[in-house]
């Protein structure tokens, strides 16, 4: 089958926006190159013409959107291209379509089929190792934005009691569910459907806080975070390019957070801070 790509380009911040928009439009996932253009898939040149009009429409004048053909591939399955298995530190992350390497310590096996997380992404990863190096055995953790749930799953592989993940799209979380049924921590990750402002504040309070989204949702959510967190807990922020670490620093400043480690992958920027 002959199909289209729809190559959107916006403001960073809304980003997750029209990404959640166009898998919801298009019923498959969205590609996010390197410089940050969305790219998501029509099944002929008028699907495509039609989900140009529609975007700009939805989120004018921020954005801007082409299409253009491609040739005859299963887009629905396209996104397992160039994924492989991928170790950061004690964890190795693996697809589930790939052997899991002989000598792996902590396997997490992900898919993420329409919803964002598998470890190719910096941003994912920066805060893996963030995770990984904080986490402490029997701690409570929320995951903001949990998507496929590789966030929270990763915090039950690591020794959390329990990981929460909470995320506003509703199709991510039956992939969630499944991905932490296929690792053996549906007993300690679950994850619950809606904002993080109102729901995190009503799991806590927890031991480690995860918010892998964008920089000004993770601002917004500051307060809410403080709320969850247990006096002296830490939270990790992620999705943020470096440039952005100028920006954000001095808002944690300003909610009295303490900066305790920072960590980059391929131009994303992630902190991890301690709640006064």
């Amino acid at each position: 089958m002959s199909w289209w790509a729809v190559d959107v380009q916006s403001d960073p911040a809304l980003r997750d926006a029209i990404a959640a928009w166009l898998v919801t439009e298009t019923g498959q996932a969205v590609e996010e190159r390197p410089d940050g253009t969305l790219v998501g898939f029509a099944g002929d040149a008028a699907g495509a013409d039609g989900l140009c009009r529609r975007v700009r429409h939805q989120f004018e004048p921020a954005v801007t959107a082409t299409s253009r053909a491609l040739g005859d591939v299963d887009w629905t399955t396209r996104w397992r291209d160039g994924i492989a298995a991928r170790r950061l530190g004690r964890l190795t992350l693996v697809p589930s379509w790939l052997p899991v390497p002989e000598d792996a310590e902590l396997v997490i096996v992900i898919d993420p089929e329409t919803a964002f997380g598998t470890g190719e992404h910096g941003s994912t990863r920066a805060a893996l190792r963030l995770l990984e190096a904080l986490i402490q055995p029997g701690d409570l953790v929320l995951d903001l934005g949990s998507g496929s749930g590789i966030l929270a799953i990763a915090a039950a592989r690591l020794g959390a009691r329990r990981a929460i993940g909470i995320e506003v799209d509703e199709e991510a979380m039956p992939v969630a569910a499944g991905n932490a049924l296929r690792n053996g921590v549906s007993d300690r990750a679950e994850f619950l459907h809606g904002d993080a402002a109102d729901l995190a504040p009503l799991a806590g309070p927890a031991d480690l806080v995860v918010s892998n989204i964008l920089r000004v949702p993770n601002v917004a959510l500051l307060p809410a975070i403080t709320r969850a967190l247990a006096p002296g807990g830490i939270a990790i922020f992620a999705g943020m390019e470096v440039p952005e670490r100028a920006l954000f620093l001095p808002e944690l400043e300003r909610a009295g957070y303490q900066p305790i480690q920072e960590m980059e992958d391929e131009g994303w920027w992630a902190v991890a801070a301690r709640r006064p």
